[in-house]
């Protein structure tokens, strides 16, 4: 069996991490195609390097540009590596643009397509992932469902065959990462306590290019920092810090700008956290792996499970109702049950394709 591992952002390298450490332990035969969709992957080998992983095998570099645009660019290339490549299977992780581009190029070159992380909706088509990962749902022919719920959305869309409930590839890059992630000094460089912070991470489209959303959450930070005296750190991605500029809004004091970290700091800090406050479905994820409490920064989830376990709260950007959700989670207590499984999704995922493959 040859897989295709068909990536091209951060959250998608993390959560293929554990996959591409399966396909190595199994010396499963594999090749990994990173597109480039936001960085290029000069700018992503440091993730490679720190989380050990073996270099991409095909660099395609698409870049930033409409959503038509850099689709189109990633069909056109990853169709060029797989004519190229005898490939069994092809792998995609989540709802970006490589993915529905991925998903697209195997289905029409019948190659088989494997979506890892299918099943998810926020049910607001305003955001083009929702879009992507409807469609890659339906032109692929291995649906790996991190929970039942996902599995149920498949089946009440018509999607009833080869839908394989395996667990969250989350679950098994956090407990995998978290060992990498001791060397850190994070922590002791921004001098920061356990549990004395809030972390922050704002960069979806709909939050950050629109002026009065972005000073929404800008004005509920400075609210939770009061109220709760908590440190609020935020890791500034480029675009919100382009717009914040550009919009001229002014950062109180209270919040304190960092430039982006790499992976293994980001999860230490985490870690250490009181309390996330974020747009990420990643994130959401990770806190609620970590048992670190979360409020979304969102009027919608495709992650309701976090919900559903009281580790996660909806709050938009309404100052107001930032300061309530911060208040209901920081009284809550942090023993929740993880519902994104047990570790071992990657593990499940690879054995149902060699069974599946080999018929």
């Amino acid at each position: 069996m040859r897989i295709g591992i068909i990536l091209g952002t951060r959250p998608e390298i993390i959560k293929m991490s554990p996959i591409i450490r399966e396909c190595e332990r199994r010396r499963i035969d594999f090749y990994i195609v990173h597109t480039g969709q936001h960085y290029s992957y000069n700018m992503d080998k440091i993730f490679f390097k720190e989380l050990n992983l073996p270099e991409a095998d095909y660099n395609l570099e698409i870049g930033s540009g409409t959503q038509g645009e850099q689709t189109s660019r990633a069909l056109e290339r990853i169709e060029r590596v797989l004519l190229r490549e005898k490939t069994d299977v092809v792998l995609v992780e989540g709802d970006t643009n490589t993915v529905l581009a991925g998903a697209l190029a195997a289905s029409k070159l019948h190659i088989k397509v494997g979506h890892v992380e299918a099943g998810l909706r926020s049910y607001f088509r305003f955001m083009p992932e929702e879009i992507n990962r409807i469609l890659a749902d339906h032109c692929s022919d291995f649906l790996f469902a991190p929970t039942k719920k996902a599995k149920k959305i498949l089946n009440g869309e018509g999607v009833k065959n080869n839908v394989f409930i395996t667990g969250n590839t989350i679950v098994d890059s956090v407990i995998q990462n978290l060992r990498l992630a001791k060397k850190s000094r994070i922590i002791s460089k921004l001098q920061l306590e356990s549990e004395s912070y809030a972390l922050v991470t704002a960069h979806r489209l709909e939050n950050v290019d629109f002026k009065e959303r972005l000073k929404g959450i800008i004005n509920g930070l400075e609210r939770v920092n009061k109220e709760f005296g908590l440190r609020i750190i935020y890791p500034i991605h480029p675009r919100t810090k382009k717009n914040i500029k550009s919009f001229r809004i002014k950062i109180p004091k209270s919040i304190e700008l960092i430039e982006p970290v790499g992976y293994l700091d980001f999860l230490k800090l985490e870690e250490n956290a009181r309390i996330i406050m974020t747009d990420s479905g990643g994130v959401q994820e990770e806190s609620c792996v970590l048992k670190v409490p979360c409020i979304t920064l969102r009027e919608n989830t495709e992650r309701p499970e976090t919900i559903e376990v009281k580790a996660n709260i909806l709050a938009g950007v309404n100052p107001e109702k930032i300061i309530r959700s911060a208040r209901i989670m920081l009284s809550r207590k942090r023993n929740w049950k993880n519902p994104f499984g047990d570790g071992r999704a990657a593990e499940r995922i690879i054995r149902i394709l060699r069974r599946e493959i080999d018929k």
